[in-house]
């Protein structure tokens, strides 16, 4: 049922996204993990549209936030407001009492701005004048960044970019998809047509089936010396945390899940150990200075740590 029903989001998608399928497998895994995703690439891949894409294959409420210098912490958080009538003070939400929140550009807005998802992103519940709101479930956060333009940026800080459970690019797309989205985009977005095919009912019930899958003490093993490997690499100033291994071990149970299986393995880790650990990392000034990127050395971390051995 589980995987049916990914399989049905995902198809749903792809009427409006042509290719980037890893990108979007990452995106519905991250969801299924109540785990928040950094979009960043380049302007026009897609970005935006791939987030609408989801929020409108979810029978959920959405919001999108432009971010810009002027966006205030209570336009995403809430205020309270007098009432007139009896003069006590009432609670109006915020943009990210939703399922659902894009927040577009988001290393536009100063960090006073960005602070305010820190409490959200965490631990999914806001607190305005003393008083503490929970967040409706699902919930999920989808930020996009250019990480080519500067002028007029606020680079996100590491407590911010730890909160995000996978850090997602998309590219270019080659020639063949290149000319399928002119031709789908011809005359009308297809996006505008996109019908709900999942209940917010049905994505909570994924995020539980998602706690079922088992994973092994030799698996968790595996990932703690993934993750003690980055704190003794000599060529990072920051190495993961232990909120980064447990979005790993997370991200491997959602992969599983989304292969259809109730267990996860050693290949789902590697295969969510970049795009849940790399935007974790700081690298050294001479390992920037030799051109080497947090991608290369989780690959070589990942070469040299010794697989799990599975008992009979």
């Amino acid at each position: 049922m589980s995987q049916s029903l990914l399989a049905a989001i995902r198809a749903n998608i792809q009427k409006a996204i042509v290719g980037h399928e890893a990108a979007i497998d990452y995106m519905l895994i991250s969801l299924i993990c109540r785990g928040h995703v950094l979009l960043e690439d380049v302007p026009g891949v897609g970005k935006t549209t791939l987030v609408a894409a989801l929020a409108k294959s979810l029978a959920c409420t959405f919001s999108r936030i432009q971010f810009t210098p002027d966006v205030m912490p209570s336009d995403i958080v809430g205020f309270s407001l007098p009432d007139l009538n009896t003069g006590d003070f009432r609670y109006q939400p915020g943009a990210v009492m939703r399922n659902i929140v894009l927040a577009d550009e988001i290393n536009r807005t100063s960090p006073k701005t960005q602070s305010a998802l820190l409490q959200v992103m965490q631990e999914r519940q806001v607190t305005v004048d003393g008083t503490t709101y929970a967040l409706p479930e699902p919930f999920m956060v989808l930020a996009t960044q250019n990480p080519i333009e500067f002028v007029g940026t606020y680079p996100l800080p590491e407590a911010q970019l730890d909160r995000f459970m996978m850090r997602i690019t998309l590219g270019y797309p080659t020639p063949a998809q290149e000319m399928e989205i002119l031709r789908r985009y011809q005359s009308a977005n297809p996006l505008e047509s996109l019908p709900a095919v999942v209940t917010s009912e049905q994505v909570v019930a994924l995020c539980a089936a998602v706690d079922a899958v088992t994973s092994t003490h030799a698996l968790h093993e595996y990932i703690a010396a993934l993750v003690t490997a980055t704190r003794n690499d000599p060529d990072l100033l920051l190495g993961v945390s232990p909120r980064g291994g447990i979005a790993l071990l997370r991200a491997a149970c959602g992969c599983a899940l989304l292969m259809g299986r109730d267990y996860a393995t050693p290949d789902d880790v590697q295969d969510m150990a970049i795009p849940v650990l790399a935007h974790r990392l700081v690298l050294k000034q001479g390992a920037r200075l030799r051109e080497r990127t947090t991608e290369s050395i989780l690959r070589d971390i990942l070469a040299r740590t010794p697989l799990p051995k599975l008992r009979a």
